[in-house]
């Protein structure tokens, strides 16, 4: 997809300064040490929350056929020698959805991982590229039911975490507060004076990125001559509204353009729209979640577009997992939400970013 799931929001703090002492000396982790614990107590926190409701905690493997289908997104891969000493190309997840929705078609209902996953190109006071996703799904639910599920888990993580206030660069969020639901429509025109019907695509037409453009340059917003419509999309996103989400109280910011929306099935009432939201506070990311897709035909008709967007951009693309669209043809309606934990942490504990609720950040 053009726009970002955990751990892929643009980070204005992308370079932060190196710490002058290795993460491992005494004086740095005893710093650090406070926010570790923290992060361990919400995780057992988290667990038993989500036992208490019935979820049944699963591991599905790291190595992948394929690490996800979505442009923007890069992974690590690496070669799998077999015992004849051939070899294949396998990848390190970006998420465990691939190999959890695989154990829906199997037959479990409710599901949730804490996983280790792995994006290439991706550094900063929010990002790391190796982290944890708490992923979960629930078979039959409607994908509202996750919100519910989010504004539960943040409260949790809060309480765990000893804290009444999220706060991150200057905003503060009150974690134990309703949030706050804003469609994708009603923020553009709230934070960038947008009417985003007026661009917006038919179910079935290819977005046109002129009108878009001419839009959006009316409001301030640079765009290129070989912007696709994806592209002008998250421009409005990150410069005009992510850094106004979740302040005061948590934000779920959904239904989006089913063209931004690569695994989520459409709106039944409105096709335009998928079922897709992400949950924010004190203006950052925390969460993406999906009423799953279940189209086998047409997810890998959207896998196949977003491949020959990465390739277009990045000259490469990966392969796409045949035996998940398999899968998905037997798998039960769903609803889905992956959660940056890490990020979850660093505002449940005070920490100022990633790094410090990493027991040992990659060097």
């Amino acid at each position: 997809m053009a726009v970002s799931t955990p751990g892929t929001s643009p980070d204005p703090s992308a370079n932060p300064s190196p710490n002058p002492s290795p993460w491992w000396s005494r004086s740095v982790h005893a710093d650090r040490r406070p926010f570790l614990l923290a992060r361990g107590r919400m995780m057992a926190a988290i667990r038993a929350r989500l036992a208490g409701e019935g979820f049944i905690e699963v591991e599905t493997p790291a190595l992948q056929v394929s690490p996800g289908n979505e442009a923007h997104l890069h992974a690590f891969a690496t070669d799998l020698i077999g015992p004849d000493g051939a070899r294949r190309t396998l990848y390190l997840r970006t998420s465990p959805e691939f190999a959890s929705k695989k154990l829906l078609a199997a037959g479990e209902e409710q599901i949730f991982e804490f996983a280790r996953v792995f994006r290439n190109r991706e550094r900063g006071m929010a990002h790391h590229p190796e982290f944890t996703l708490l992923e979960w799904y629930r078979a039959g639910a409607p994908y509202n039911r996750l919100m519910d599920d989010c504004a539960g888990l943040l409260a949790c993580a809060a309480e765990a975490g000893g804290v009444s206030t999220f706060a991150w660069r200057g905003h503060t969020c009150d974690p134990f507060a309703a949030p706050e639901r804003l469609t994708l429509e009603e923020a553009f025109a709230r934070h960038a004076g947008m009417a985003l019907a007026t661009v917006l695509p038919a179910p079935g037409e290819r977005p046109d990125p002129r009108p878009f453009a001419e839009l959006a340059a009316a409001h301030g917003i640079r765009t290129a001559p070989d912007d696709t419509w994806a592209d002008i999309f998250s421009r409005v996103l990150v410069e005009k509204i992510e850094t106004r989400l979740g302040m005061g109280r948590p934000t779920v910011l959904c239904d989006y353009p089913v063209s931004e929306a690569a695994l989520a099935r459409p709106k039944p009432e409105d096709p335009r729209f998928a079922e897709r939201f992400e949950l924010y506070a004190c203006g950052l990311e925390l969460a993406n979640a999906f009423g799953e897709l279940t189209d086998a035909d047409e997810q890998r008709r959207r896998f196949e577009e977003e491949m020959d967007e990465k390739e277009r951009l990045y000259g490469e693309r990966y392969p796409i997992d045949a035996d998940f669209l398999a899968a998905l043809a037997a798998m039960p309606p769903a609803s889905g939400c992956a959660l940056g934990f890490d990020r979850l942490a660093v505002l449940a504990s005070g920490a100022r970013r990633i790094e410090d609720v990493l027991w040992a950040p990659v060097g």
